[in-house]
């Protein structure tokens, strides 16, 4: 959304006291129930630091090693608490390198506000030290962004910026803020924005196309479902659960939809995507009603869309208006907050089964497990798999762990193989694959919920990326369990290159640090384990510890990751070797 859509929308109340810029943005920040920050201090930022100081008892800053950490450690504490991820950066080069993250967020619909500093307001636009135009790097990777140039605008926007973050279709909200308004006392008051005019979050839901769904559904042979992280997000988790039940359909996820509905449930058929399973994947093209439910149909769910689901009616379940029709044309299309829609829904369900059409996805499912997963879990040639590794996480996790996951082989394993009791449970990069995210995103997380497991699986790749973070692990003491699975390659493109471009491996073969002493260097219990033999032991140490926890495991060199639908394929052609 554009700044103008948002200009002058009342949200000041009565003048209370007079204080700086820096310090309202702290008392903006504990009116917004801001309880931890994660950010990395410089020169236009320094004002808000020297407040920091004097409330270390209400506010708990997190300092990063890197400006992307802190982005990703925000992410992190974000999806798997529901609230809002807030980092803070100088000018220039610190808050370039917040680009990567909200790129990441915006796609992945992450609330999070980033606060970064500029140089002061009678040097903009003179190449100042360490001046950038941040607001014009950032505006296609944020959902709203503002300069603040006076010290009194900075409750409004504050206020603003929190509610654009996690209202409607949540993502990434930047407010620059010049030193001198840092600097600047105004008399400070602060009251949380609850509308913005022209800015509808949520769309008005048309009752008629919830029963024209129920009747499309209740006609249904094949029904199949698909959701989404929309049904995360919106906290749709119980009304997605009663309405498959009701209905009787069986329900595939999306990569970052997992965990909404417990693993072992038996309308539960596993993921669709370019990985997914096999069953679910090529039964979208059989189905006769596909219902999406938060989801986006991406290029990496739907491979070829001149393919995809032609026989199918589309009912489309979605808060955000130009997903509609924007890859896959919907017969119906259900526009508003899934937990209300679903919930609406509900009464004009009719109770139905469809053992035979499920029994379908049994079968494909048994196919899968003699071509593909007995052999992940049970290899019939040396070297430890990294399915072993996930199923390991969650038998000594009763799979109540959280698993934060990078991109690469190990993520797809991870989705595939990891089980799930709990919601929020599955946090990783979907629409960005950034390489790097697991380790401080993990860091986040288990912030955000110290009572909880979180365990980071990470390729030796993505790892180095963000291997600085160890240094906030241990400057915080953060319990969180790292696993590495380590096959010296860059997994995924050695996979492609393996299988499309004739073993051609240009650049993808690595030759690493011992990882071990890299740990005990930041005083970070750390294990390595090559023999099979050793792997549960290990785990459950790691399990079993109260303090942050280096696992690193070497697996099989040239595994590969299957299913797999290449790219431009059809969902029909889904390879199980």
């Amino acid at each position: 959304m554009k700044e103008h859509a948002i200009r002058d929308t009342p949200t000041l109340s009565t003048v209370t006291e007079k204080i700086s810029g820096a310090e309202a943005i702290i008392k903006c920040f504990l009116a917004e129930d801001v309880d931890t920050v994660f950010g990395y201090p410089g020169g236009a930022i320094m004002p808000l630091y020297d407040k920091l100081y004097g409330y270390q008892k209400e506010l708990k800053h997190v300092l990063t090693r890197h400006e992307q950490g802190a982005t990703h450690a925000a992410q992190g504490y974000a999806r798997i608490s529901n609230k809002v991820g807030v980092c803070i950066a100088t000018s220039g080069p610190g808050a370039t390198n917040l680009i990567t993250g909200l790129a990441d967020a915006m796609i992945d619909s992450t609330p999070m506000v980033c606060i970064t500093g500029q140089v002061a307001s009678h040097l903009l636009g003179t190449d100042a030290f360490q001046e950038t135009d941040i607001i014009g790097i950032s505006t296609p990777v944020t959902k709203w962004n503002a300069q603040v140039t006076k010290a009194a605008d900075i409750p409004k926007v504050l206020a603003k910026a929190f509610y654009i973050a996690q209202s409607g279709r949540p993502g990434p909200v930047l407010i620059d803020i010049t030193k001198d308004a840092q600097f600047e006392e105004f008399y400070f008051a602060y009251e949380k924005c609850k509308s913005i005019r022209s800015y509808v979050p949520v769309p008005d839901t048309d009752l008629q196309t919830v029963k024209d769904a129920a009747h499309l559904i209740n006609k249904a042979q094949k029904p199949m479902v698909i959701w989404g992280q929309g049904v995360v997000l919106s906290e749709a988790e119980k009304e997605l659960q009663l309405m498959i039940e009701k209905a009787g359909i069986p329900a595939a996820w999306t990569i970052l939809g997992a965990s909404a509905i417990p693993t072992s449930h038996l309308l539960n058929v596993g993921m669709v995507g370019m990985h997914g399973n096999y069953a679910p994947n090529l039964l979208t093209n059989e189905c006769d009603v596909l219902i999406a439910i938060g989801m986006r149909f991406d290029d990496r769910v739907t491979g070829d869309l001149s393919r995809y689901a032609t026989q199918a009616k589309v009912i489309h379940f979605e808060i955000d208006p130009s997903e509609v029709n924007k890859n896959v044309k919907a017969d119906i299309a259900v526009l508003g907050d899934a937990k209300n829609t679903l919930g609406l829904l509900l009464p004009y369900l009719e109770e139905k089964k469809h053992p035979e059409w499920l029994a379908q996805f049994n079968a494909l499912y048994e196919i899968e497990v003699e071509k593909v997963i007995k052999e992940d879990m049970a290899p019939s040639v040396d070297g430890i798999t990294m399915a072993e590794v996930i199923q390991q996480i969650n038998l000594r996790s009763d799979s109540k762990a959280a698993i934060v996951s990078d991109v690469g082989q190990h993520q797809m394993i991870a989705c595939r193989y990891a089980s799930y009791k709990q919601t929020r449970s599955n946090i990783t990069s979907g629409g960005l694959g950034t390489m790097g995210f697991a380790l401080p995103a993990a860091i986040g997380a288990k912030m955000a919920v110290p009572n909880r497991d979180v365990v980071a699986v990470i390729g030796d790749g993505g790892y180095q990326m963000t291997i600085q973070e160890l240094g906030t692990i241990f400057q915080t003491k953060v319990p969180v369990k790292i696993v590495v699975l380590n096959n010296e390659f860059l997994g995924m493109v050695r996979q492609w290159q393996q299988l499309f471009f004739d073993k051609r491996y240009a650049s993808t073969e690595m030759t690493n640090p011992d990882f071990i002493k890299i740990a005990e260097g930041y005083h970070i219990k750390a294990k390595q384990v090559t023999d099979r033999n050793d792997l549960a032991g290990a785990v459950e140490e790691m399990m079993n510890s109260d303090e942050a926890y280096f696992l690193e495991v070497r697996v099989q060199k040239e595994g590969n990751v299957f299913p797999m639908i290449p790219t431009g394929a059809s969902v029909s052609e889904v390879r199980l070797q």
